[in-house]
């Protein structure tokens, strides 16, 4: 399937420092430029290995992919005037060797990615807008704000357990709130199955 190329270029890229630890995300608009001035590489993983290209090289494959009808519905293209080339899901850096610290940032967004947009009282699911933050040791009561300490809940939940705790208002979460390992909209993304070659490295 080839995508809109809008959409393709707005797809995500993992990108990895030079001895292969991941760092961040970019878009595929990004990671081509990155490419383009011979700064990354493309990292194409097949089977139970990978592949490093240059961008000349990562071109001619995608050339006689196109040729050979020889892509999965997941994959995403851009055609320019003069080529055809795939996305890729993964570049790595020739030059960066740094290895960021590990910083989820707690906020509105990653709580209720981190909770699956489920309420933590009445396990429904619910859209961003119908989704509020509860401290579960009321801040009243010296509740901190903090991963350990919020959760998803909708209004309604929300109304009913007020200043209480969960066991004053007789509510029960379904899970206990913890600090994630690693940015919760990276694990979403890695549930799809474009992105699972992502997997090999985080």
């Amino acid at each position: 399937m080839i995508a809109e190329q809008g959409t393709a270029l707005n797809s995500n890229v993992l990108v990895l420092n030079k001895f292969y630890s991941p760092i961040h995300v970019l878009t595929a608009r990004k990671a081509f430029c990155l490419l383009c001035k011979e700064a990354a590489e493309v990292v194409n993983v097949e089977d139970d290995s990978y592949v490093v290209y240059d961008f000349e090289g990562w071109v001619e494959q995608s050339e006689i992919r196109d040729e050979l009808n020889d892509f999965s519905e997941d994959d995403e293209w851009v055609r320019s005037v003069n080529f055809v080339v795939q996305v890729p899901r993964i570049v790595r850096l020739t030059n960066y060797d740094r290895i960021p610290r590990n910083i989820v940032k707690f906020n509105r967004k990653n709580v209720f990615l981190r909770d699956n947009h489920q309420c933590q009282y009445c396990g429904e699911n619910f859209p961003y807008s119908s989704l509020s933050l509860d401290h579960v040791m009321p801040r009243s009561r010296g509740g901190e704000t903090s991963w350990e300490n919020i959760v998803s809940a909708c209004l309604k939940c929300n109304v009913r357990k007020g200043g209480r705790t969960p066991h004053e208002a007789n509510m029960n979460l379904t899970s206990r709130p913890s600090k994630p390992a690693r940015n919760p909209a990276l694990d979403r993304q890695l549930a799809q199955e474009k992105y699972a070659s992502w997997r090999r490295f985080l």
